[in-house]
């Protein structure tokens, strides 16, 4: 039985996912959502993303960050020199989960089987990082929820499930 690799990603309406070495969007629902969905699996991320979290290794994940720095080390963290190195250390894992950034996404995009999606009907003109565009005839909507709002930024948003189709 294959494992599954998965994209676990928030995009504005223009694919924007992050801005000076932050997120996008900060969305209450979303983040709640993320720790949901990824809590118990390994976590697989590049070095900028890992060094973004405000509390360093996420708690009750393995943590797997890419770096070329063969040299890097963190609390709570393994390093991996490539994507392929990465998902050759959770190969025993039933769902790895991709969470970032704009590079590493891209390098998964061929090799991921599902996409967590949030869409946020929002855009953010000074975004510095995008997500890469999905290919519509090789992704299907597995899930959709409604239209969701975050109370505190009024920002409108929706969980989106993809499944690849070929």
């Amino acid at each position: 039985m294959k494992n599954t690799v998965s994209i676990i990603v928030a995009v504005g309406k223009n694919g924007e996912i992050g801005r000076k070495g932050d997120l996008a969007f900060h969305i209450g629902g979303d983040l709640r959502h993320f720790k949901e969905i990824t809590m118990g699996k390994p976590v697989i991320m590049g070095r900028k993303t890992f060094e973004s979290l405000p509390k360093g290794a996420l708690p009750g994940r393995r943590n797997i960050v890419i770096t070329r720095n063969g040299n890097w080390t963190a609390p709570g963290a393994e390093r991996a020199a490539s994507l392929d190195e990465a998902l050759d250390m959770t190969e025993r894992a039933p769902e790895r989960m991709i969470i970032g950034g704009g590079e590493i996404y891209r390098q998964a995009m061929s090799v991921a089987d599902r996409i967590y999606l949030t869409r946020i009907d929002a855009d953010l003109p000074d975004a510095d990082t995008f997500f890469p565009k999905i290919n519509p005839v090789a992704w299907t909507v597995a899930d959709e929820t409604e239209l969701l709002e975050d109370p505190k930024s009024g920002l409108k948003y929706r969980f989106i499930c993809l499944s690849r189709t070929k």
